[in-house]
């Protein structure tokens, strides 16, 4: 079996001194959101635990993700490896205009929470169900 990379997203983070000291940062695709650290180090982490939750609220809303913005020199904040997956897959359910009950059903399985960010699922179920929509996460 030939190793795949694993999935990448990444959105553009931008970042400037707060009047009260350390930073802060918000993302282009994601307006509503915004977080705050100490210095530029502690607020990218800030970032990262950030732009998961707001994927995660955008999933639950059913609420279209929005393409990441290029970078034009401002850091990029990657989702987690499988946040990411789940987030593509969800993407792809989008397009193909099907919720989770018809992704399950073309999947054949009884439940199938592969779009809920802190359900345990394996990359191999999330390109199992990316084949099921014939999209392909390459």
């Amino acid at each position: 079996m030939i190793a795949r990379p694993p999935f990448v997203l990444a959105y553009p983070v931008r970042h400037e001194p707060a009047k009260e000291g350390g930073f802060i940062v918000n993302f282009p695709n994601f307006p509503e959101g915004w977080s705050q650290g100490d210095d530029r180090e502690e607020a990218l982490v800030q970032a990262t635990d950030l732009l998961e939750t707001m994927v995660a609220n955008y999933m639950v809303e059913g609420w279209d993700l929005p393409d990441p913005s290029p970078a034009r020199g401002r850091p990029l904040v990657r989702l987690a490896p499988l946040v990411a997956a789940k987030a593509e897959l969800y993407r792809a359910m989008r397009r193909a205009g099907i919720d989770k009950a018809e992704l399950a059903r073309r999947c054949a399985e009884r439940h199938q929470p592969l779009v809920q960010i802190h359900h345990k699922t394996r990359f191999e179920q999330i390109e199992a169900a990316l084949a099921a929509l014939g999209a392909d996460w390459s």
